[in-house]
């Protein structure tokens, strides 16, 4: 899987940012990137021991894994089409809107999370070595920020995402 796959186990070695990887990145893209490293490697860790069922369970009324598993590479395709100056797409929209359907299997649902992590990794880089005081606008209402808060955003919404997956994976797990 690239530069988001890990060759030992995450237990055995420190978080990615710690790792001393990526330092032919600039700071703020290495950071997003070590945020996505994270990501992937707590989804294996936590999600890779559930059975089918549990990836659509919805513990304490809590959102389905499926549901964290499409939308973090989902929204960051939608993320990343902002930060290079491009309004979503009516695919990107359709996508949206089913994020929260059940019927994917467990290797789809981890498929798209890694492949759209990757994507978003390969995007990133793109632009990271361009002007982050750039400005953008956000989403119907054209809310303002910059490439740069747009690539910070990247991981601290997928980690936000994650730790829901990781508590809600630890619920099922503890049945």
């Amino acid at each position: 899987m690239g530069d988001l796959q890990t060759k030992v186990a995450p237990a055995q070695q420190p978080e990615p940012w710690l790792r001393g990887t990526l330092t032919d990145v600039p700071a703020v893209a290495r950071a997003v990137l070590h945020a996505f490293e994270l990501a992937q490697e707590d989804v294996n860790r936590w999600c890779g021991p559930l059975n089918e069922a549990d990836f659509n369970a919805r513990p304490s009324g809590l959102p389905p894994l499926a549901f964290h598993l499409r939308h973090i590479p989902r929204s960051l395709d939608r993320l990343l089409s902002y930060a290079e100056g491009n309004q979503l797409s009516g695919e990107q929209i359709a996508a949206l809107k089913t994020e929260m359907e059940p019927g994917s299997s467990r290797e789809a649902l981890f498929a798209e999370f890694s492949q759209g992590l990757e994507q978003a990794a390969r995007r990133m880089r793109a632009l990271a070595s361009g002007n982050l005081e750039q400005p953008r606008l956000i989403g119907k209402k054209q809310l303002p920020t910059t490439v740069g808060g747009v690539l910070v955003h990247l991981a601290d919404h997928t980690q936000r995402h994650v730790g829901q997956i990781v508590t809600t994976a630890k619920i099922l797990l503890a049945r």
